[in-house]
C-alpha cells in the first residue's frame, strides 16, 4: 500500500513538557486509522502537527511526500475536538460560507447530510445543542472531497439515537482512495470502522497494528484490548 503520511522522529514540546516524543509512523493511503490513547497521550497534538496548526520541534512530517503547508492543508478535511463555528451565522449561511471557501465542498452532499442528520437550516449555530453542533461539523467535514479526513472525537456529545446516523454518514464516505484518521474515547462505537490502530501514551507510540491482527492474535475486540494494554500502564 502507498503511504499517504510519513512521520519520522517527530518531537513537540510545550515549555518543559514533551507532548510528542520521537514518534515515527507511516499511515497508508485509503485506510481508516484509529488513533487511540488516554487524555494527555498526545493524540490531538499529533493531529494538529499533521494538519499544520502546530510547529514541530524536531523530526519530519510528509503528507503525500510534501511538507505541511498550504498545498497539504487543501488535501485535509479536519474535524477538531472543539467548536469553530461562526455563532452569528445560521446553518444555511454556514453552508454558503463553506461553499465559497472550499473549492472541494459538495453543497448537494452537505444538504443531504443536513437533512439526514436532522439539523435545522435556519437556526443560528449558537442556538444549536451540543449534539446538533457536532452533527453540523461532521456534515461539513464529510462534504469536502478531500484526500484525508481527520476526525477528533466525532461522536462526542452525539446522542445514542443520532450516533448510528453519524456512523452511517462516515461509512458512506469511505473509499479506497480516502484516508481517515479518527480519535475517540468511545472505541466500542467506532472500532468496526478501524482497519489500523495506533495506541499512544505519553507522546510515544505503544503499538501500530492492523485491527484484524489484534482480533485474531489476542482473541478480543479493540476496546477490550485497549483496556488490557492501558490497564497495565
Amino acid at each position: 500500500m502507498d503511504k499517504i503520511i510519513s512521520i519520522n522522529n517527530l518531537t513537540k514540546k510545550y515549555k518543559n513538557a514533551i507532548a510528542i516524543d520521537d514518534v515515527s509512523l507511516d499511515i497508508e493511503k485509503g485506510r481508516v486509522l484509529g488513533l487511540l490513547g488516554p487524555n494527555g497521550s498526545g493524540k490531538s497534538t499529533l493531529i494538529k502537527l499533521i494538519v499544520g496548526l502546530l510547529r514541530k520541534d524536531k523530526g519530519e512530517i510528509l503528507i503525500d511526500s510534501k511538507k505541511p503547508g498550504l498545498e497539504t492543508k487543501a488535501m485535509i478535511s479536519y474535524l477538531p475536538d472543539s467548536y469553530y463555528l461562526y455563532e452569528r451565522l445560521t446553518v444555511r449561511e454556514t453552508l454558503c460560507m463553506y461553499e465559497d471557501f472550499y473549492k472541494d465542498f459538495d453543497r448537494k452532499r452537505a444538504d443531504m447530510l443536513i437533512e439526514y442528520l436532522r439539523i435545522p437550516l435556519d437556526k443560528k449555530t449558537k442556538d444549536l445543542s451540543k449534539g446538533l453542533r457536532e452533527r453540523l461539523l461532521i456534515s461539513l467535514n464529510l462534504s469536502r472531497d478531500a484526500e484525508i479526513y481527520i476526525m477528533d472525537e466525532p461522536v462526542d456529545g452525539v446522542d445514542p439515537v443520532a450516533k448510528q446516523a453519524v456512523l452511517d454518514a462516515i461509512i458512506d464516505k469511505l473509499s479506497s482512495d480516502k484516508t481517515f484518521i479518527i480519535t475517540t474515547h468511545q472505541i466500542k462505537d467506532l472500532e468496526n470502522l478501524f482497519e489500523d490502530v495506533v495506541f499512544l501514551d505519553k507522546g510515544k507510540v505503544l503499538l501500530h497494528k492492523k485491527a484484524a491482527d489484534i482480533r485474531r492474535d489476542y482473541g478480543m475486540d479493540i476496546a477490550d484490548y485497549y483496556k488490557e494494554v492501558y490497564g497495565h500502564l
